[in-house]
């Protein structure tokens, strides 16, 4: 009875030793080593030719909104649809109306409440470029912080593309209107 009470802790502790684990003495490569197995020695190989990414690489420009010599790209390198505007304003109503406003105007009832320096007003910014919005939003900007983690690239591009519709729609001429709009207005101005 002494015996097996004294070799069950010692078979306990033998089980749960790492060096008697096969995981430990498994064959295997680590990166920047040399390797046996192969004929150039290097552990580290190339995919096999054919292969697909797991994320294939974005263009630069798309995923910094910058040209190549670091200067903000002048117009978005996406396509403007309807789903990508959809999308902007949704995710504009999400992360920046609570200080921007619904509108992009700088007021809301959070602005209200800032004392050191209110929220900008979006359409003081008609004349940037469009990666000079881009990089605000992923980088931040003064007080508002970086929103590169909570919006991916694409709904970065979907918010700058619904801030440039929030300062058409604010600024546009009456000539600038859809016909049926046109008369529709006309109708209620007093």
């Amino acid at each position: 009875m002494r015996r097996t009470l004294v070799s069950a802790p010692l078979l306990l502790l033998l089980t749960a030793c790492p060096r008697l684990d096969p995981m430990w003495t498994q064959p295997k490569v680590k990166p920047y080593r040399a390797s046996s197995f192969y004929p150039d020695a290097l552990a580290m190989r190339a995919p096999p030719a054919g292969t697909v990414p797991y994320r294939p690489p974005l263009d630069p420009a798309v995923a910094t909104g910058l040209t190549i010599d670091g200067r903000p790209l002048p117009i978005m390198p996406v396509a403007l649809t309807p789903a990508l505007l959809a999308r902007g304003k949704k995710s504009f109503e999400i992360y920046c109306a609570a200080c921007h406003g619904l509108l992009g105007d700088g007021q809301s009832q959070v602005a209200l409440n800032f004392s050191l320096r209110k929220p900008a007003n979006l359409h003081d910014y008609r004349g940037v470029p469009d990666g000079h919005i881009f990089q605000v939003i992923t980088n931040g900007f003064g007080f508002m912080n970086s929103y590169a983690t909570e919006l991916s690239v694409d709904d970065r591009w979907a918010v700058v593309a619904y801030v440039r519709a929030l300062q058409l729609s604010q600024h546009a001429v009456l000539d600038q209107v859809p016909p049926e709009a046109r008369e529709r207005l006309r109708k209620e101005r007093p």
